[in-house]
């Protein structure tokens, strides 16, 4: 089952970058927890691919009780994207939805309301521009690509 952050309460605000092709790298800010940085492979998909998004959450609750729910969280984030979209079903109203898988195989999924995100401005770009390296460069050592094991091994 996927941690869903408190139905996206518990998720402040944040921004990911995937202007390199093969990697999402962000920081996010959630209840209790704070910053925390993720360097995730893969991509955006649709009008986000390639870009970064940042977003702020209306409904963001600062509950003691996310302490209880999210003390397992991985920080910093490293894993792979499942979905990262602004529109990511045909079936549903567009709007910003992020999933992904941690090394250690944990789901995770925000979802958002329509107005809390958007693509960054240019502005917004050279602000996170060298938080961004600095998280790339602290972190893609750390990311395994899942058909390899820790130990080097091919996984069966």
């Amino acid at each position: 089952m996927a941690q869903k952050f408190g139905n996206g309460r518990w998720v402040q605000e944040g921004f990911l970058d995937n202007r390199q092709d093969g990697t999402v790298i962000g920081r996010m800010t959630f209840a209790v927890l704070g910053p925390v940085d993720f360097f995730l492979a893969g991509n955006c998909r649709g009008e986000v691919f390639g870009k970064v998004i940042r977003f702020k959450n209306s409904r963001f609750a600062d509950e003691d009780f996310a302490g209880q729910v999210l003390g397992d969280v991985e920080i910093p984030q490293v894993g792979e994207v499942s979905l990262i979209s602004f529109d990511p079903h045909p079936h549903l109203e567009p709007h910003p939805y992020i999933e992904w898988f941690s090394m250690r195989k944990n789901h995770y999924r925000i979802e958002l309301a329509s107005e809390d995100a958007w693509i960054a401005t240019e502005q917004e770009v050279v602000e996170i521009d060298s938080i961004s390296r600095d998280i790339r460069d602290r972190l893609a050592s750390r990311y395994v690509p899942k058909h390899i094991s820790a130990d080097g091994s091919e996984w069966v």
